[in-house]
């Protein structure tokens, strides 16, 4: 194995990942044409509707009952950083934000101190199919950030750097790539402070050709996710697609793709290096913190829910919007 290639593990769902991250999901759902009320114009029998994870036709409902997604749900303690190459996901909170976004789109959210929100994935077209592709990231916040304020913002695809090299494509979505970088994250977020060198990039590698990935500035986790293509190799070692790679971030990492092109994500950045207990959809830094984030879950709902249905989605003929907690609204 090289010294560049530290370790190589399978890919599950979720994907291991490395401190400060906590895990990322990837969903690649090909969806059948869209129904009028948005979710699949197919029959539901046979899924466990509420709880559905098992692939059946090539799709699967999550927490939905009648479109796909994930209704209203909790979270303390982290960010979660949601990108949407394919389809659109509506989104929905408890400070009164909301959005729809997709094809290139992504949304940094920390939920700080507590938030309710929900993620479901609209069928909008019904003369075709609508596959979905997403990954969410779950980035954690230090203990000294745990209680910060939540904070709801889109990247705009139209706004995010694609670095184009003679054989790759670059989505910067975090972090300095070759003095290139993209609209700031949330400003609480530990991806906000340059020194702790977090970074997320797509990379999409041509066919037959070679890319060299270019060192970190300083020691950070770094993983490699390789999600869609065939075989590649890294520093001379083969590596099969649904691995995850684990590089050494101080030397530049060579990698040759043979007859299909090659989809990765990169993850990097600083380890926050604190204890992580992580209950469901809380991530604090003590059992005692845990128990008192349910006790005041219980009590105040983390401000309530102020939708009229858990599984909210927006109105079919709408656009991509971002509707902010002041009220702001941007429509593109």
């Amino acid at each position: 194995m090289s010294n560049s290639v530290k370790r190589i593990f399978p890919l599950g769902f979720p994907w291991q990942t490395q401190d400060p991250f906590l895990f990322c999901v990837y969903h690649l759902d090909h969806y059948p044409k869209g129904n009028e009320d948005m979710g699949p114009a197919a029959s539901l029998e046979g899924r466990n509707l509420g709880n559905d994870f098992v692939i059946k036709d090539g799709w699967r409902m999550y927490h939905g009952q009648t479109i796909p997604g994930f209704p209203s749900h909790p979270h303390r303690g982290f960010e979660t950083i949601t990108i949407v190459n394919k389809g659109f996901c509506d989104h929905s909170d408890s400070l009164g934000a909301a959005g729809r976004f997709g094809e290139g789109d992504v949304q940094w959210m920390t939920a700080g101190r507590g938030v309710q929100h929900s993620e479901m994935f609209p069928l909008l077209k019904t003369e075709e199919e609508n596959p979905l592709e997403l990954f969410q990231i779950w980035l954690n916040l230090p203990k000294e950030s745990k209680f910060v304020d939540p904070h709801f913002a889109m990247l705009w695809h139209e706004d995010i750097p694609m670095i184009q090299t003679d054989t790759a494509k670059v989505k910067v979505i975090a972090g300095n790539y070759g003095g290139t970088t993209p609209p700031d994250p949330a400003p609480n977020s530990w991806a906000a402070t340059a020194e702790n060198e977090v970074a997320i990039w797509n990379i999409h590698i041509d066919a037959n050709s070679s890319y060299r990935l270019p060192k970190a500035n300083t020691e950070v986790s770094r993983t490699l996710y390789f999600y869609e293509g065939s075989e590649v190799s890294i520093e001379g070692q083969l590596i099969a697609p649904n691995y995850g790679i684990e590089l050494d971030p101080s030397e530049d990492v060579e990698i040759r793709v043979k007859s299909e092109a090659a989809h990765f994500l990169l993850l990097q950045g600083k380890p926050i290096a604190e204890t992580v207990v992580q209950h469901g959809p809380f991530v604090m830094n003590t059992q005692e913190e845990i128990r008192a984030t349910m006790k005041d879950y219980s009590l105040t709902q983390f401000g309530g829910w102020p939708w009229q249905h858990a599984d909210n989605v927006h109105e079919k003929e709408k656009g991509r919007f971002a509707k902010y907690p002041d009220g702001t609204l941007v429509e593109k």
